[in-house]
């Protein structure tokens, strides 16, 4: 679990005497001296610990392998300090690659920053796997966090024959197809998952690797809303058989087409007829999706999708210190 076992500050341009986060950042004198965040990173011990970052936008991918790290943003709200890349999988070869951040360790803490990719940003560039946040270690836990993106914009998943758990508190989540997508157990309170402007947005690609496999995304009081999308919005489509999506008191803002969700390759493949696409008590404020595609939850049956059920009664980690 988390232990704060030393603390890392990057100061602004003000107090370093530097531009944080495009060269060296000054720190206080009784805490390590870095250059950038994957050096203050690499400067915790083994045990973990915090970087307590000062606004300002940093342009650099981050890999976090060991455990306990915590990242925390010092600015008035999550917009001012922004951690960002522009490399896409088309560049890198792989999704994990071009990923702007991606957390392998476990006990991962974010709040109040924000994590994204700008690779679609530019006109030139094309359609393409572009993350900006990866998450395969268990027990991440973000608060207050923004992760922005188009295409497979938030990725969570875990190594083979290991399932990871999330927990997104509060949270701001961008992208249009598929941008929130993986195989974990993740909840999602308090959320807003927008879909922007592009000919079709598909907000979830789960997928599991056996029926009795633990996992799903639940969104839990949750929000969703879209730009413009003439090709169709969609709750999602099956990355895999077995995928589960479920909606739990949570409002969409979106115009669904009228399946709600859509088959990964329509024509090609049939994921859907595994997956699990489910609501309790949500509201539709733009016209609701045929309820004969996503099966609605009696009170027992949303009783079995409740935070404990999802992580199995193991939750003290997400309150620990």
């Amino acid at each position: 679990m988390y232990r704060a076992a030393l603390a890392v500050l990057l100061l602004p341009l003000a107090a370093a005497g530097c531009m944080a986060g495009h060269g060296p950042a000054a720190t206080a004198a009784s805490r390590p001296v870095t250059r950038n965040l994957q050096a203050a990173i690499d400067a915790l011990p083994a045990a973990g610990g915090t970087v307590r970052i000062a606004p300002g936008i940093y342009r650099e991918r981050l890999r976090i392998g060991r455990d306990g790290v915590r990242l925390v943003g010092t600015g008035a709200r999550p917009q001012d300090v922004v951690i960002v890349g522009g490399e896409s999988a088309a560049t890198t070869g792989s999704i994990y690659a071009s990923t702007t951040v991606h957390v392998a360790g476990d006990d991962f803490r974010a709040s109040n920053l924000t994590f994204a990719n700008d690779w679609e940003a530019n006109p030139a560039h094309g359609s393409s796997q572009a993350a900006a946040l990866a998450i395969s270690g268990d027990r991440a836990v973000l608060t207050g966090v923004r992760v922005l993106g188009g295409q497979d914009t938030l990725y969570l998943t875990g190594p083979p024959g290991r399932l990871t758990r999330q927990m997104f508190r509060d949270c701001y989540i961008e992208g249009h197809v598929d941008f929130v997508f993986g195989n974990a157990a993740t909840w999602f309170d308090n959320c807003q998952i927008h879909g922007i402007d592009h000919h079709t947005v598909m907000y979830t690609a789960h997928s599991r690797n056996a029926p009795g496999e633990k996992g799903g995304f639940v969104f839990h009081r949750s929000r969703f809303t879209a730009g413009t999308a003439p090709g169709g919005i969609y709750l999602g489509r099956p990355w895999r058989p077995y995928a589960r999506v479920v909606l739990i008191d949570s409002q969409v803002d979106a115009p669904f087409a009228p399946g709600g969700w859509r088959e990964w390759k329509p024509g090609m493949t049939d994921n859907s007829a595994s997956a699990t696409y489910a609501e309790y008590r949500t509201t539709y404020t733009r016209g609701a999706p045929e309820r004969s595609r996503i099966r609605q939850l009696t009170a027992e049956e949303a009783a079995q999708w409740t935070l404990p059920a999802l992580f199995n009664g193991d939750i003290q980690w997400i309150d620990a210190p």
